[in-house]
């Protein structure tokens, strides 16, 4: 089971070269996972072990369709999966099938990937904690006590566990930097529009969210999100997206990096949080590149009220006619309802308002990419919590004002739709693990992929420090 350590792509070389098959790799998977998996709880709906053995024979038998040909892979619970439940984490769609794939997923299954199940994540994606009342938590590897983060929390900690090789999430406020932080493993954030999503519904107010892919290596984190890129003509505002497995070959550029701490103490960060940044920077300062401290360039209040304006105006969008149904409502979490309340009592012109100061910042933010290739913040500003709190209510005595105020890190590239790659960190002197989100102008994402790749070469993280269960 040595290969379940493996790069993603050098198992595809394996299985290509026939010196692995899909049933060995499918047998170790499945062994992996009854393993561990009661443990952490982060692969959900597993599917009949000799369904899944008869897809590997099959795999090995066929033509390969792609580099993801025989590779066991679970799908996020708020992607559908055809044949699989979407429970989104809610009572209200548990059990509820899916009848087609999600356009990021058929492109998986077009490569050759096989779907064996879900992963783990908060109800409706709301939250930095995956906990729900249809599968309970998922617990991190390597500390069965703390939080896997979330949204994409399940995938994140089912790739530390090498219950995974690689893995889909998505992200709207840190959803695939914050988990991955968390779990020591990669979480790239492309630019919004690169990944394809649901062609259902509007297809122009709310650019937030994005899928992206996950991974234990740069090589396999670009070589996933290849897969999933690709613009759609049924997305009037998707783009193609640069190839990126492609350039993480040979000599890598060095590049100019701003470190922006805590955004001039806008964000408060936990003890430890910014001196194992600064460490890790310096390290990178050691390969290389041009490591600079830069001040903030915008204000923090206005960026969160914008967020925060735009992100309960798209969450009252889709979750409106649950919230608008007494009967339904209840199932809701209070941080859902809380959402959809203020969402639907904005006016026009506050949106507006909201919308304008979003362009604001991405015009200050490309100024400031005049000097710098990639900006760099923390993943989170907090550690690992225990994995029983709904979220930390308070930052070295600074007061949370809502469920989501300790991740507004991650806002900034949220907020303008910015590509972020998060790189694993280090850990504190407890074993938790910690990340650093790479943000980089709008097409950049081969570039972000390039300083990973480095990053990546000098340090092996999540191979060098796997957890120990």
């Amino acid at each position: 089971m040595e290969f379940l350590e493996w790069d993603a792509v050098d198992v595809s070389e394996a299985l290509t070269a026939g010196r692995l098959s899909a049933v060995e790799l499918m047998q170790a998977t499945l062994a992996r996972i009854n393993g561990v998996n009661g443990a952490v709880n982060a692969v959900l709906s597993l599917r009949d072990e000799e369904e899944l053995l008869a897809e590997a024979r099959a795999a090995d038998a066929a033509p390969r369709r792609g580099w993801l040909h025989g590779i066991p892979m679970a799908i996020k619970d708020l992607a559908d999966a055809k044949g699989l439940p979407t429970s989104q984490g809610s009572p209200l769609f548990a059990g509820q099938i899916a009848q087609e794939d999600d356009p990021a997923v058929a492109r998986l299954r077009a490569a050759g990937a096989l779907i064996i199940g879900k992963t783990n994540t908060p109800e409706f994606g709301l939250g930095s904690h995956t906990f729900n009342p249809v599968h309970g938590a998922t617990h991190n590897p390597y500390n069965l006590t703390r939080s896997a983060g979330g949204s994409s929390g399940g995938a994140a900690a089912a790739l530390a566990a090498r219950m995974l090789l690689v893995a889909d999430g998505s992200d709207m406020m840190g959803s695939l930097r914050n988990p991955a932080g968390w779990n020591n493993v990669y979480g790239m954030r492309p630019t919004w529009g690169a990944v394809p999503g649901d062609p259902a519904g509007d297809l122009f107010m709310h650019q937030l969210s994005t899928l992206g892919p996950m991974a234990r290596s740069p090589r396999d984190l670009a070589a996933l999100y290849d897969v999933m890129r690709g613009s759609d003509a049924r997305l009037p505002l998707s783009v193609e997206g640069a190839d990126c497995a492609s350039v993480l070959i040979g000599d890598l550029p060095k590049q100019r990096i701003g470190w922006l701490g805590d955004w001039g103490g806008a964000f408060p960060c936990a003890s430890g949080i910014l001196d194992l940044s600064e460490a890790a920077l310096q390290q990178m300062a050691g390969l290389g590149h041009d490591v600079t401290s830069i001040a903030a360039p915008f204000d923090a209040d206005a960026m969160w009220y914008s967020w925060t304006t735009l992100r309960s105006f798209a969450v009252a969008a889709s979750l409106g006619a649950i919230y608008d149904d007494p009967n339904r409502r209840e199932h809701l979490k209070p941080a859902a309802q809380w959402e959809v309340a203020r969402g639907q009592g904005f006016s026009g012109i506050e949106i507006q308002r909201a919308s304008s100061i979003r362009s604001d910042w991405f015009r200050a933010a490309m100024k400031a990419f005049e000097d710098v290739d990639v900006l760099v913040l923390p993943s989170a500003q907090v550690w690992p919590f225990d994995v029983t709190e709904v979220h930390p209510t308070e930052i070295n005595g600074v007061a949370m004002d809502s469920y989501h105020r300790w991740m507004q890190v991650v806002v900034p590239a949220s907020l303008i739709g910015l590509p972020v790659v998060n790189i694993p960190a280090g850990f504190d002197d407890r074993g938790l693990p910690h990340g650093l989100q790479l943000i980089g102008k709008r097409g950049s994402d081969a570039r972000l992929l390039q300083l990973a790749e480095d990053w990546h070469r000098a340090t092996g993280l999540p191979q060098a420090v796997p957890p120990k269960l």
